[in-house]
């Protein structure tokens, strides 16, 4: 038993090492060698977990994807109206950024040119149909334009989201990234949702805000 949970703690050491890099200097310009020492572990610890490289980034893609999960399943479980869990999701996926590798790692892998092997799905499909499903929930709570392409309109959240990370990374600490999100639902909020709504979730942004930045 001690032993099964030295090998899953010297794994998770090793994932989070990766991570770290992964996000700090990018997949390609991060070799085994940088996460032996990064991780303070042997070749043959790291050989034991993982047997090349893309089985590491794949280890973070499926971390990401459950946490991701997890995230969607607490939001749903609050019974909120679907863009008020739309927004809260987004805000969750940045607080996960801001405190654990791994997520931002994953965020940078799915930016990268990666296979996702299956059944694990991209991320960006996923965050997708959940977009597309909560503005078309959205649309129908009234909360949302009726005349509005949804797709279209979800892909664009996707990109916009995506986007602020990519660019965020080379521009600012991470730690900003709560306050981009904010900007952003800020302006999709002035552009998607009826005049008599919008106070609402414009509230909603900031105070999701500060409790992220609280956490």
């Amino acid at each position: 038993m001690a032993r099964q949970l030295r090998a899953e703690q010297t794994r998770a050491t090793i994932i989070t090492a990766a991570a770290d890099l992964f996000d700090r200097h990018g997949y390609e310009s991060t070799s085994l060698s940088d996460i032996v020492a990064h991780a303070k572990v042997t070749k043959g610890a790291l050989y034991f977990h993982f047997a090349a490289k893309e089985d590491l980034a794949q280890a973070i893609l499926e971390l990401q994807a459950k946490a991701a999960r997890q995230l969607v399943a607490d939001v749903e479980s609050r019974g909120c109206s679907s863009l008020e869990a739309l927004m809260r999701a987004t805000f969750g996926m940045a607080r996960l950024a801001v405190e654990d590798p791994v997520p931002r790692a994953g965020l940078r892998l799915a930016t990268a040119d990666i296979a996702v092997r299956p059944p694990l799905r991209h991320p960006f499909t996923e965050w997708l149909e959940f977009a597309t499903r909560k503005f078309n929930g959205a649309v129908r709570e009234a909360d949302l334009h009726g005349d509005l392409d949804v797709g279209v309109v979800a892909h664009s959240l996707v990109c916009f989201f995506v986007g602020t990370r990519v660019a965020g990374r080379s521009l600012e600490p991470v730690g900003r990234l709560p306050r981009r999100v904010a900007e952003m639902w800020h302006l999709v909020i002035r552009g998607l949702v009826p005049v008599h709504r919008r106070p609402r979730y414009v509230t909603l942004a900031t105070h999701l805000e500060r409790e992220v930045r609280a956490a």
